[in-house]
């Protein structure tokens, strides 16, 4: 089987509308014999979507900024719940890759790229696409597609879904990822069939619309990368060759679209300021982000004007010209005192110019003002640490949701403040289980040797180590042996 095959498989399409204003029929799927049901438990579900995460994390530059995730955490979520298994457990994460990709995984995982959000003109464009993955995950065309492959462990299926996604942007690691975790001569292909995308084309337009985002936008997305393909030659994204965008499907998602009301779809404040963000993240030329903010705060109202000077500031912060970066962000907050991100980014400022004590108290304000706002504790828990304040940055540790205490980056953090604590064991313990929850078994198995090793271990604390111990062999072993 050749690779190209198996990359046009795990990405599973892409777009979608949604939300019935009018007496729109509802769309019934027919019973397609859905043996998914039977293939895999729900706790199987979970174990391979929790591992398919971590190989991506080996794998692939998985987006660590909180405010970034944290608003495609929000919209993923405005849509699931809109969706036809609002129950599911989704999770939403952004893949910083300038390719044109999107993709949903096992377990409800859906990664977008950052060169897709980038792409998109408005907001609704971003949900259309997040709305196809999120119909590719609640009508199972994931589980439909692997029946074949029953027969493989959760581990090897999961490293082998990384390894096909890996292959949409280097053919030759995806490659050399695929020989090393395919079992044998099993043959292992994810194959999404046309009636599976027209099926997630017409759930996800009416996700889409029962969220309150444009029916309108899919079609149009559509278009725009079907006349992208005439300029890209041989060197078509990945995205367009996984999707290929055929006059019949946009012809057809656009007399679906119709069918909605007309109405105007602002973006929100948020879509402006995370797109802004990863421009100035992704561009390497910063000189060419500043020219196009200066150009952007030239046009459009007032709020528009206020994100393009927020580029203009994030600029300068990247540079490290910090009193120009801090004196737009001051303006910024005293104008929108209700925009997190002004005040995050003017504490983020003090903080990198080592003034930490204007960044704790700018980041203490922050959090009485915006207490359910994750992305700023994250930011003041790393400001306290740099300030030697370990043991307030615990105390806003234990103030996270449990499923932000499920994240890699809580385990980092976790452990560095036990380090600063003096707590070799426990910080040991944490570092595995960031390890770990990144795709890095073999350094998770050093770091809980080092931290059994460590003197004073109560029992209990031991009796973790041990089983976590046991749990990340048992796991390497089971690789090793689907490698033979």
């Amino acid at each position: 089987m050749k690779f190209k095959t198996l990359a046009l498989t795990l990405i599973l399409g892409l777009f979608s509308a949604s939300r019935p204003a009018v007496d729109i029929d509802k769309i019934v799927l027919p019973e397609m014999g859905d043996s998914a049901g039977t293939l895999i438990s729900p706790i199987e579900e979970k174990e391979l979507g929790e591992s398919f995460f971590r190989n991506l994390h080996s794998e692939a530059v998985i987006n660590q900024d909180m405010e970034i995730q944290q608003y495609i955490q929000s919209i993923g979520g405005q849509l699931s719940s809109h969706s036809q298994a609002p129950s599911n457990a989704f999770h939403f994460f952004v893949v910083m890759d300038k390719n044109i990709n999107a993709f949903a995984g096992p377990g409800g995982y859906i990664g977008v790229n950052s060169g897709l959000i980038l792409l998109t003109e408005s907001e609704s464009e971003l949900a259309s696409v997040m709305a196809h993955e999120i119909a590719h995950v609640t009508q199972r065309h994931l589980y439909r597609s692997i029946e074949s492959a029953n027969r493989m462990s959760i581990p090897t299926i999961a490293a082998t879904l990384a390894a096909i996604l890996i292959g949409t942007q280097s053919p030759m690691a995806g490659q050399a990822a695929l020989l090393g975790v395919q079992a044998g001569n099993i043959q292992f292909q994810i194959n999404f069939t046309r009636d599976h995308e027209k099926e997630a084309d017409r759930v996800g337009m009416s996700t889409l619309y029962d969220s309150n985002y444009d029916p309108r936008s899919m079609p149009a997305f559509f278009e725009k990368l079907q006349q992208a393909t005439r300029f890209y030659g041989n060197g078509v994204p990945e995205f367009l060759r996984t999707h290929p965008m055929s006059e019949n499907r946009v012809a057809d998602t656009r007399g679906r679209a119709e069918i909605f009301p007309y109405r105007q779809y602002p973006d929100t404040t948020g879509y402006l300021l995370t797109k802004a963000k990863l421009m100035v993240i992704t561009e390497a030329d910063k000189g060419n982000a500043m020219k196009h903010f200066i150009a952007l705060g030239m046009q459009g109202t007032t709020e528009q004007r206020a994100v393009a000077t927020y580029g203009i500031g994030l600029v300068y912060l990247e540079t490290q010209q910090f009193e120009k970066a801090n004196e737009i962000f001051a303006q910024l907050m005293e104008q929108y005192p209700n925009q997190p991100q002004y005040i995050s980014a003017l504490a983020r400022t003090a903080a990198d110019s080592h003034n930490f004590e204007k960044a704790n108290s700018l980041y203490a304000k922050a959090v009485s003002n915006f207490p359910s706002n994750e992305a700023i504790k994250i930011e003041y828990i790393r400001s306290l640490l740099k300030n030697a304040q370990p043991a307030l940055a615990l105390q806003v540790l234990q103030t996270l949701t449990d499923k932000q205490k499920n994240q890699p980056i809580y385990y980092e953090l976790l452990a560095q403040t036990q380090a600063d604590l003096h707590h070799p064991g426990e910080s040991h313990r944490y570092l595995a289980e960031y390890y770990y929850a990144t795709g890095q078994t073999q350094e998770a198995i050093m770091q809980i040797r080092l931290a059994r090793e460590e003197k004073d271990l109560s029992y209990q604390l031991l009796a973790i180590i041990n089983e976590r111990l046991n749990f990340y062999l048992s796991e390497e072993e089971e690789k090793r042996k689907a490698k033979h």
